[in-house]
């Protein structure tokens, strides 16, 4: 079973916009060289997350259909499908997912690629209870970490902060809490020390005072001093050879994206949340002005030329061969590309300020 994705906050199934339910054929996009517009059915892992917050914008400001591509989004769901393995069964097209799900995919022989990135850093923070005594990786051995699922991004990323550490995997232990309302819960009723989760669920812990942020993956500068680079998460993942058979499709999708991270660039938290829907930004879990809080402290996360930041893929790379990943058969220079965000940048007439990844990583 592949690793998951972030989980969804609970929340439940949501249908948004033009959003449709999945369906078993991923042969949806165009070809290269169709006239008619694509349609791409992408599922992503936790579409209420401010991590993936650029693919319901997209939606909401009209890109996708700017830039003549018909998008369905769907969302992971707590305790179903994750985004990328939904993706890797050809139950949808593309996947909002972390790049480190490229690695995890060919390790077991399967080809996959990141055809463009959205941010530079997990936009996780590590919440532990008021009275964890937790202020580091270095208090993790004989505690309870939340994770959002076993085998995910946020328990890969556990394993590695203990690891650098000196902490083994068995000196502590982890349990899957999802996100949002599970996650806060286990804080609160104690039976997980810290849980390793985003916004809102961050604001909505520091809020409800149950919480504090003990270790920071969520802006560019905590996740370059707590994982020794820059560690690219949130991207669109596809399968290779998906890709190159539709790659008319895949750039319209990159050039809607790769907007929508300039926009976000240019305006304020505030004006992001008037765009997006109203459960996502306040409900049961936080306000409106938590929302633009915890966006405004994180908003550096999201990368606005889409394009994969040097050393990223190898940070990546050396963290999965630390916590015992087989890397071996891993060709880091396939697992994703720049070609699709250059292109976007030069049909928006925009300079690239991200240094990019060579093949090299």
């Amino acid at each position: 079973m592949f690793k998951r994705a972030i989980m969804v906050a609970a929340i439940g199934a949501l249908t948004l916009g033009s959003t449709a339910a999945c369906s078993n054929n991923s042969s949806s996009g165009s070809t290269s060289g169709s006239s008619s517009m694509p349609t791409v059915k992408i599922m992503v892992g936790g579409i209420d997350k401010q991590i993936y917050l650029p693919f319901q914008l997209a939606q909401n400001l009209g890109f996708y259909k700017k830039y003549g591509v018909k998008v369905e989004l769907s969302t992971e769901v707590n305790g179903g499908v994750g985004a990328e393995d939904a993706m890797a069964s050809g139950q949808v097209d593309m996947a909002g997912a972390w790049y480190i799900h490229t690695i995890d995919f060919q390790s077991k022989g399967k080809q996959v690629e990141d055809v463009v990135q959205l941010s530079g850093a997990p936009g996780e923070r590590e919440m532990c209870g008021t009275k964890s005594g937790v202020h580091s990786a270095a208090d993790f051995k004989g505690k309870t970490l939340g994770v959002t699922d076993l085998g995910s991004g946020t328990d890969e990323l556990t394993q590695f902060l203990a690891a650098q550490k000196g902490i083994s995997h068995s000196e502590y232990h982890t349990l899957a809490v999802g996100a949002g309302a599970t996650a806060i819960a286990a804080i609160q009723r104690g039976t997980a020390q810290c849980v390793m989760t985003t916004q809102p669920t961050v604001g909505a812990l520091e809020t409800k005072k149950l919480g504090y942020s003990a270790i920071d993956l969520a802006t560019t500068q905590g996740a370059q001093g707590a994982l020794g680079g820059a560690w690219p998460a949130a991207g669109v993942l596809a399968e290779t050879s998906w890709v190159n058979s539709h790659k008319e499709a895949v750039q319209k999708v990159v050039d809607a994206l790769v907007a929508t991270t300039h926009w976000i660039s240019t305006h304020s938290a505030s004006e992001i949340a008037d765009k997006l829907p109203t459960q996502f930004v306040q409900n049961a879990t936080i306000t409106k002005d938590e929302y633009v809080a915890g966006l405004t402290t994180d908003k550096g996360q999201f990368l606005p030329d889409g394009i994969m930041p040097a050393g990223g893929p190898k940070t990546v790379f050396a963290m999965e061969k630390l916590i015992g990943t087989d890397v071996s058969k891993v060709d880091i220079a396939t697992t994703f590309t720049n070609d699709f965000a250059v292109e976007a940048n030069r049909v928006e007439g925009l300079q690239t300020t991200t240094t990019p990844a060579g093949a090299d990583g």
